[in-house]
């Protein structure tokens, strides 16, 4: 079940291929930005990603990455138009993890790990893995290499905008995006399956109990 539901995210995402073409808008423009400047340049992004939805459509392929890749395109065209600042394309992004990386903080410190909560609501589990505190710790474990990955994100990309280095920043956007994502996706995945064979293990003996049970009483 595991392996399918990761599956499903990936196709979701738009596969590998997907993946490689949300790239694309960024590296356009900063390109574009040092050869024709920031108001051609975010013209290009956005073009860019508006070429890669209309390329998955004409493929039919899941154009919802797509879709979102073009939204997120334009909320950071949008900034960098109104700060003026080439900059100012990757501020989303920033904030976007910063907000990220605290929600699932949060979940963590009141006990209701985001990974938990959502592997639970995909594999129709429940909550009730919040009485098994074995498998509450590899939940708390999942969710905080997310928050990890997210606080990375969060101060080096800071760091880069605040010295003002365009060029390092859509570097280390690109760097800790997806390849950051892949590895803590495996730690979750590694993580799911230690919660859920502790889970199944339980469940399995809980018949067995009730059965002595039933035998003992008069």
């Amino acid at each position: 079940m595991i392996e399918q539901q990761r599956q499903s995210r990936i196709e979701q995402l738009g596969g590998v291929s997907g993946l490689v073409q949300s790239t694309v808008p960024i590296l356009v423009f900063v390109i574009a930005n040092t050869l024709v400047g920031l108001s051609t340049a975010i013209w290009i992004a956005l073009g860019s990603a508006a070429a890669v939805l209309a390329w998955r459509m004409f493929r039919k392929d899941p154009v919802q990455p797509a879709i979102s890749g073009f939204i997120g395109v334009g909320i950071a065209a949008y900034i960098a138009h109104r700060t003026g600042e080439a900059r100012g394309f990757f501020l989303f992004g920033i904030y976007t993890s910063l907000a990220y990386g605290s929600v699932f903080l949060i979940s963590m410190l009141v006990r209701w790990p985001l990974v938990g909560i959502i592997w639970g609501f995909l594999s129709e589990r429940g909550n009730g893995w919040r009485r098994n505190k074995s498998a509450l710790h590899w939940y708390d474990l999942a969710t905080g290499v997310w928050v990890l990955v997210f606080a990375a994100r969060y101060f080096v990309q800071t760091h880069l905008y605040d010295a003002d280095q365009t060029g390092w920043l859509a570097f280390a956007r690109l760097a800790m995006g997806w390849p950051l994502a892949a590895m803590a996706f495996l730690v979750t995945v590694y993580a799911v399956r230690k919660a859920d064979k502790l889970l199944d293990a339980v469940a399995a003996a809980e018949p067995e109990t009730d059965a002595s049970d039933t035998q003992e009483k008069p």
